[in-house]
């Protein structure tokens, strides 16, 4: 029996050993992804997008710079790429623009900063964490959110900037098929195509796990094609689409406004901390119940064990995680 009972106790001290911590962990929005309708090509450029955005947040990590940094590091690298609906990526609003909209917190401290509906500014997360850190507001919208990150110096970008022609012709296309069948819409009462999967979906995010332990959580986007009203979606709304405190850290991406009621982000913490839920569960448990709404999309976690939980209800999600060896996973379909 003890021989058994001290196997059993080496048994268990190997996974534990062996289970690798996380400390980083991106996404780059989710949606209808299928290795059959990509291209090598295209396939590579996102996973070595990725692992740049990765390597990015790691660098900070490594220098012993707080989980916020981390953070912005990464989500700059995405921000800046036209790969993703985000920054330099967004897509178009029904009015031809681009509308961004960033989210941060810090779980150390619960700080939070985010900034909605601005089309001037380089780097959407930058102007978040200056909210946070350099206010006494938690969200600025629209030109007061722009002035603002003027007096704070961040780089303010031409409109122009943000065209792409992917993101144009994708606006062109969805136009066009919505008003095709508007008679059709109107009639059956029921949501225009415009609201379709991938057409919402790109939005990026990280989360990171410093070395003091602390964990921040960012999120990015430029909503979704063809949005019109100054829609704003989850990703700016600290809870729903973002959200840290001291135990695990959230970032989604997906059909905002299922996000927002189902207020995500805050109830995977909640599940945790209430319902002794394990990470793992309680992110999958969210996602399912998004679902049960008629929402799709995903999300990543981290906790402050560095275990990490990615789940999502569509057919991929660009995400990675890096551990704190270094040692990089970078995931695209189901």
């Amino acid at each position: 029996m003890k021989k058994l009972l001290l196997a059993s106790i080496l048994t268990f001290s190997l996974l534990m050993t062996a289970q690798k911590k996380y400390v980083l962990v991106i996404h780059g929005g989710a949606g209808t992804i299928l290795k059959s309708s990509m291209t090598a090509e295209k396939e590579n450029a996102y996973k070595t997008k990725l692992t740049e955005a990765l390597n990015a947040g790691y660098a900070e990590l490594q220098k012993g710079n707080s989980a916020v940094e981390a953070v912005a590091a990464s989500i700059v690298i995405m921000e800046d790429s036209p790969l993703f609906n985000a920054g330099k990526g967004a897509v178009f609003t029904a009015e031809g623009k681009n509308e961004l909209d960033a989210s941060i917190m810090y779980g150390k401290d619960k700080s939070a900063g985010a900034i909605a509906g601005v089309h001037t500014i380089k780097n959407p997360i930058k102007a978040a964490i200056a909210v946070m850190q350099k206010s006494e507001h938690v969200m600025l919208s629209g030109v007061g959110a722009e002035q603002f990150a003027k007096e704070q110096n961040l780089e303010i970008v031409d409109p122009k900037y943000f065209w792409t022609k992917d993101r144009w012709d994708g606006l062109q296309k969805l136009q066009k098929k919505e008003s095709l069948k508007v008679n059709k819409e109107t009639s059956q009462n029921t949501l225009p195509e415009s609201y379709e999967i991938d057409q919402k979906f790109g939005t990026v995010g990280a989360v990171a796990l410093d070395i003091n332990g602390n964990l921040a959580a960012g999120t990015s986007t430029g909503g979704m094609t063809n949005k019109k009203y100054g829609r704003i979606g989850d990703a700016p709304i600290i809870g729903a689409g973002t959200y840290a405190n001291s135990q695990v850290g959230i970032s989604a991406t997906g059909w905002g406004e299922y996000f927002i009621r189902a207020t995500a982000a805050r109830t995977i913490a909640a599940k945790m901390e209430y319902q002794n839920k394990d990470l793992r569960t309680a992110a999958q448990e969210t996602i399912d119940e998004i679902e049960k709404l008629g929402g799709d999309g995903g999300l990543i976690a981290l906790d402050k064990d560095g275990n990490i939980a990615m789940p999502f209800n569509t057919a991929g999600m660009y995400r990675g995680a890096m551990t704190e060896n270094g040692e990089i996973m970078i995931e695209i379909y189901k």
